[in-house]
């Protein structure tokens, strides 16, 4: 099989991305011709149809998928190449400057929580690394899915099974918190009260405590995220079982109680892709984040 060229992924990618052949030849500033040329020379290369083409536009076939995603992989090498290479003729001793943008997926209330500090400590060690952060519901294929696909260098998940995580990924514990019961300050039963949950709630990591315990109702409201549980909680409405750092943000109006020695505990880690764990700017952002553990 012949490789493929840099701008033929670009086209792939820029297809994926805008949904269609006129539109991604729109962002790429050629003809619409030229994108479907391109992108009916990558498939005879790689010998599989790519794209399922139809009068809304274009979406990927599963070989399609897998070649966008590596795709994004691998143009996201050719920038980091060039920030490292430029690092490193400007830094003393050949030590290597870190700098260019580094893509950080991350769920919301790790967001609010883990980035802020470890970025505030990179900024001031490497100011010449550019954070782009994207909060991304911990749901599907999550930030770690975010990873996988190439719009993200590093995320923030939540780390349960091994078949949580796409393969070919790398992790790594930065915390692990306990689940607690909330509930409306100085109510006499809490457990009682009605359950207020959200779907990022329950992982791999808590499903077989949830299912043991026969004191848990079925949940009568869904909210949107840990926020809006936590509102409603304090409005009276219900209990809530959540993890610590959600928790970081209680009002006044909840109360938090332990759930026992046998409570559930997830971890929060790192996820990257094994090229891009040795580059400079990850590697900055994992010791900072590791620091914030410490």
């Amino acid at each position: 099989m012949t490789e493929l060229a840099p701008q033929e992924l670009r086209v792939l990618v820029a297809v994926a991305d805008t949904g269609g052949f006129s539109a991604a030849a729109a962002a790429l500033g050629v003809s619409q011709s030229a994108v479907s040329h391109s992108v009916r020379g990558s498939e005879g290369k790689i010998g599989a149809v790519l794209f399922e083409r139809g009068r809304t536009g274009a979406s990927p076939t599963p070989a399609g998928e897998r070649a966008v995603a590596l795709g994004r992989r691998i143009l996201r090498l050719y920038e980091v190449l060039g920030a490292e290479a430029r690092g490193a003729a400007r830094a003393p001793a050949g030590r290597g400057a870190v700098e260019g943008v580094l893509r950080v997926a991350a769920f919301r209330s790790a967001a609010l929580h883990l980035l802020p500090p470890a970025l505030e400590r990179l900024a001031a060690l490497h100011p010449g690394i550019r954070p782009e952060v994207r909060v991304v519901r911990e749901i599907g294929a999550g930030t770690a899915g975010e990873v996988a696909a190439g719009r993200a260098d590093l995320g923030i998940a939540t780390l349960g099974a091994r078949e949580d995580v796409p393969p070919g990924l790398l992790t790594g514990v930065l915390a692990e918190e306990a689940y607690a019961l909330v509930h409306p300050a100085g109510h006499p039963d809490p457990k009682a009260l009605p359950l207020l949950d959200w779907d990022e709630n329950c992982g791999s990591y808590t499903r077989a405590w949830w299912r043991s315990q026969d004191w848990i109702p079925r949940a009568t409201v869904k909210a949107e995220d840990d926020a809006m549980v936590l509102t409603m909680v304090g409005r009276g409405l219900g209990m809530a079982i959540m993890p610590e750092l959600s928790l970081r943000e209680a009002p006044d109006t909840v109360e938090i109680t332990a759930l026992g020695p046998r409570r559930p505990v997830r971890q929060v880690g790192y996820v990257t892709t094994t090229e891009l764990a040795s580059t400079l700017a990850v590697r900055a952002l994992i010791r900072e984040l590791r620091a914030e553990k410490a």
